[in-house]
């Protein structure tokens, strides 16, 4: 909204408002605390809190931002906006997957052990290292089912941790949260840690935490429980997002869980075994056969694993596309997309294997490493050849075909266009059909013995590694991804996989639309 105070101001008052904001400012941007150059930066006179939500329209609510700052804020009101800046630079510095441990580390936090005794029903400790020698006590209550006993405790941030009994991310509704508290709408439900090995770690409320933190917060209350039973607890927390159905845990979220749990079986086998903690000669399917009436949930959390890692790990840089939550407008792919093409297209999620988990390492022919590292070559390729410096997320995803209709598209550059389109799931999966096919028939020519099954655990040439790239190079090349007056009718709403499936196997729709001016061959779109 225009600011009538402004708009009163002489051009001599104007510079002498915008010198003391600078002044007050120490010469930085309010949103980015970035230094401003009032001779070469383009930069704004914002209200602080907007007029809309019954701001003042005066000096003291005015903030001096970069002008770039101020167009790209992701909130109108510039105390959040600098708040959601803080957290976009920690989420930039951890990959796009900052946890709770990043935001700790970031504010001070996760210094401290926290030094206590407990005197029968009464939980005691101090905080020395903050120069705090006051004797706190709090009562201990007992859970009279499960017997874990637990406190309610203030602790400031030095003493408190993340624990990986749930390793959530911070996801893009972490907004909604900051906006609420920032209200001053109070917390409804208090986090909840475990003490274990003399530290505090928080295992649910990470979010609420994040949001407390970003806002200021130096304390935070917490449900305490003392030197528990953790893998009950690990079963608990993850139960409440599965089967009980407490909390809508994203899938991605679960196979987080999952390969936790899967680290923790391995442990417990090592320890039943009488083996060391780097001894892994033996197989997923002992695992399997050793806990018999877990028989299911191993085999899932072993193929969860290999997904989480896939999913998860720094070198992927398809990742960067990938919405992990489902409700951003601005990446192209949806984890369920991606669930539904990648990873069950390339992993067999019923194959448990029965050599040595740790079975031709040294060789760099280990099944399950083979299997994760080239998975996650071919997503960089992709990722390359499809969205690296070619899709945009400040323009997103949000009703692309549906601009482009009305004439509104003339940020939506042929680049990003075509990343849009090659990553609806039906699409994608049709497409990532042909690089089996490619795979399938580079080892059939040869005559070489292969694993159908489990593609990526057999160890790809440079040849084969070319072929794909090519084909994926050609593949988005193809002049109907640019093609804007199929908006309304091949890219509008979404298709069943049979739909694209037939246009690349004939270059026709099964109505009998020409898409394509013939189908896709391979031999052809391998070709350097």
């Amino acid at each position: 909204m225009h600011s009538k105070y402004l708009e009163s101001l002489s051009k001599e008052d104007k510079m002498h408002l915008i010198q003391k904001l600078y002044e007050i400012q120490n010469g930085k941007c309010f949103i980015c605390g970035e230094p401003i150059d009032i001779k070469l930066h383009s930069y704004d006179i914002d209200h602080i809190h907007p007029l809309a939500n019954h701001g003042p329209d005066a000096e003291e609510n005015f903030a001096l931002t970069h002008s770039s700052c101020n167009r790209s804020k992701s909130d109108a009101d510039l105390k959040i906006a600098q708040i959601l800046h803080k957290l976009k630079k920690i989420q930039e510095r951890a990959n796009n997957s900052a946890t709770l441990e990043h935001v700790l580390n970031e504010f001070g936090g996760s210094k401290y052990n926290l030094k206590y005794t407990i005197e029968g029903n009464l939980f005691k400790y101090s905080l020395g290292e903050i120069q705090n020698n006051t004797i706190f006590s709090t009562p201990i209550y007992t859970d009279h089912i499960s017997g874990e006993k637990s406190t309610f405790i203030e602790l400031p941030l030095e003493y408190l941790y993340h624990s990986s009994i749930n390793p959530r991310g911070i996801n893009n509704r972490i907004s909604k949260l900051i906006k609420e508290f920032y209200k001053k709408n109070p917390q409804l439900q208090v986090g909840l840690a475990i003490l274990h090995d003399n530290k505090v770690k928080i295992f649910d409320g990470q979010h609420k935490a994040v949001a407390q933190i970003l806002l200021g917060t130096k304390k935070l209350v917490l449900r305490l429980f003392i030197d528990p039973n953790i893998n009950r607890l690990r079963e608990a927390n993850t139960n409440a997002g599965d089967s009980l159905k407490q909390v809508a845990f994203d899938k991605s979220i679960m196979r987080q869980l999952n390969h936790s749990l899967y680290g923790e079986k391995i442990k417990e086998f090592q320890q039943q075994h009488n083996l060391s903690s780097d001894d892994y000669s033996f197989s997923e399917q002992n695992l399997v056969d050793f806990f018999k009436g877990e028989n299911k949930n191993i085999r899932k959390y072993i193929i969860d694993y290999l997904k989480s890692s896939i999913t998860k790990s720094p070198d992927n840089k398809l990742t960067s596309y990938i919405d992990m939550e489902g409700k951003s407008k601005k990446l192209p792919i949806s984890y369920s997309a991606f669930d539904k093409t990648f990873l069950s297209l390339f992993i067999d999620s019923k194959k448990i294997l029965t050599e040595k988990i740790d079975a031709k390492t040294e060789e760099g022919n280990n099944k399950r490493m083979l299997e994760q590292s080239q998975l996650i070559k071919l997503m960089n390729i992709i990722a390359e050849e499809i969205y690296c410096e070619k899709f945009n997320p400040e323009i997103g995803i949000s009703q692309i075909e549906d601009k482009i209709i009305k004439g509104k598209d003339k940020e939506i550059t042929d680049p990003h266009l075509t990343a849009y389109r090659m990553s609806k799931e039906e699409i994608m999966h049709a497409w990532l059909v042909y690089i089996q096919r490619i795979i399938k028939n580079y080892y059939a020519v040869l005559g070489r013995k292969f694993d159908e099954t489990s593609l990526f655990q057999n160890n790809f040439d440079d040849q084969l590694w070319s072929n794909i790239r090519h084909f994926v190079q050609h593949l988005r090349d193809l002049p109907l991804w640019r093609n804007k007056e199929m908006a309304a009718t091949h890219f509008s709403g979404k298709h069943p996989y049979e739909y694209w499936e037939q246009i690349f196997e004939t270059g026709l729709t099964p109505e009998g639309s020409q898409v394509l001016t013939k189908g896709i061959d391979i031999l052809e779109m391998i070709k350097e």
